[in-house]
């Protein structure tokens, strides 16, 4: 799937994406480009890292469930949860491997400077609430929590097969994330088959559910995958490097926008979703800006990018 970005007139830009859809028993959808080329998946997964956290004794409410599933902005709302998350397991932020950051989100940002912090801290990072989940299923596990982020320690062990069983594809060799935890090898086809079981299957209904009732925990409002969550009715979880999966009632569609670029990759998956007869005109009107992200001169749309 290809998309030109034009301004006043002019393609400057063109966009390559590979989408690939299926359903809960295998059955391809949808192909666009090729699906098997490997990537890694990064945050698109949290979903299921959450999901071995669960099955390894951590219990959450559904709102921090959410924020351990998230690539959270670092908004007031999201740190206090995720303190909630450390304090249920006795811990607080200084058991937090990821590495000190700013809040994602500008005004977030703006909120701690005006607050007079004048350093990054662990807990601002956008997978601090994954890193949190993490430490909680360790210690209702049993498990070290010091060496949480090896990727020999029994929860990321457990965070394979759970990935495994999902996607279909053994995610190794692992990588490292932004954030410093594994990250698990795959495709877009395995990302695709795995939010088909995301959206349907039991195993994985608590973070599925999570996900798709509290989108503005998982990811901004202002982002284009949490406007899209607004609308979608089931799970959505992008990753760095302009990916994205999306599931709902047992059907996975995930891309991979090779520029990197997220707002192409919501865009690509729309359109796929569209072609499968899973978008109303109610959500045409409503993600007008995210089926053609608009380009700006001068503070006013002068362009889009469009499908080309």
């Amino acid at each position: 799937m290809e998309f030109l970005a034009t301004r006043s007139g002019l393609a400057e830009s063109s966009y390559n994406v590979t989408v690939f859809a299926t359903d809960m028993h295998g059955a391809e959808l949808y192909r666009s480009g090729d699906p098997d080329r490997p990537l890694f998946y990064r945050s698109a997964v949290k979903p299921f890292q959450a999901t071995a956290a669960l099955d390894a004794g951590l219990s959450l409410p559904p709102e921090h469930l959410a924020l351990a599933c998230a690539s959270h902005g670092g908004w007031p709302a999201h740190l206090a949860i995720v303190r909630a998350i450390l304090h249920g397991a006795g811990l607080d932020q200084t058991a937090l491997q990821t590495p000190p950051s700013w809040p994602l989100a500008q005004g977030a940002r703006d909120i701690q400077i005006a607050r007079g912090v004048r350093n990054p801290q662990r807990i601002f990072h956008n997978c601090s609430g994954k890193h949190a989940g993490m430490l909680g299923a360790c210690v209702a596990a049993g498990w070290p929590i010091d060496s949480y982020l090896d990727p020999d320690h029994p929860l990321q062990r457990a965070i394979r097969d759970v990935v495994a069983d999902a996607t279909g594809i053994r995610p190794e060799p692992v990588g490292i994330d932004g954030c410093g935890a594994p990250t698990l090898r795959g495709s877009v086809r395995g990302l695709a088959r795995a939010f088909a079981a995301l959206s349907s299957s039991e195993r994985c209904r608590p973070a599925a559910t999570a996900v798709s009732r509290f989108p503005a925990l998982v990811a901004d409002n202002d982002r284009p995958d949490g406007k899209l969550a607004r609308w979608w009715g089931g799970p959505i979880k992008v990753g760095a490097e302009g990916q994205i999966g999306i599931g709902r009632h047992g059907i996975g569609i995930a891309a991979k926008a090779d520029a990197g670029r997220s707002d192409v990759a919501v865009a690509a998956v729309i359109a796929a979703a569209d072609e499968l007869g899973l978008v109303s005109e109610a959500m045409r009107e409503g993600l007008a800006s995210e089926i053609e992200p608009p380009l700006f001169g001068g503070g006013r749309p002068v362009g889009a990018i469009v499908r080309a």
